[in-house]
């Protein structure tokens, strides 16, 4: 049985205050679970990459090793890929965990998405940002 795995990093700002979110689903769509982490002032890719290291943490955790991995950051999905190399020496470590996570695994695909299809990964992103802010504006997301 394969699993979806929908990440989402956003932040206020690049730096700002940030948040991930996190949406697993069974192969016919049912929510295994939906996270939502505020991860501090970071930049929106350190957002996007924590955001994906927590949802392989919670697809492990739960046993779930055949994923269908879809992420609305073209930058990830091509620096996972090997098609763009991991130039900024703060995303180095986070690409690390990502492959020692992905490793892990029994099998994976990774997939660009739009926003429109990873609508719940960023709502709950600027959720936590949301509830640790007092409810203040949109976040921008990092693509």
């Amino acid at each position: 049985m394969f699993f979806n795995l929908y990440t989402d990093g956003a932040c206020r700002g690049n730096p700002g205050p940030g948040g991930a979110g996190i949406v697993l689903t069974d192969e016919k769509g049912g929510t295994v679970a939906a996270v939502k982490q505020y991860l501090g002032r970071c930049t929106n890719n350190v957002a996007e990459y924590r955001a994906l290291i927590g949802g392989l943490e919670e697809a492990l955790r739960r046993r779930c090793t055949d994923l269908h991995i879809y992420l609305d950051s073209e930058l990830l999905v091509n620096q996972i890929r090997g098609s763009y190399r991991v130039r900024n020496a703060g995303l180095l470590p986070l690409m690390a965990e990502v492959r020692k996570r992905l490793a892990a695994l029994d099998s994976y695909t990774v997939e660009h998405v739009y926003r429109d299809r990873n609508r719940l990964a960023d709502a709950l992103a600027n959720e936590a940002i949301d509830e640790a802010a007092g409810g203040r504006g949109k976040a921008t997301a990092g693509d």
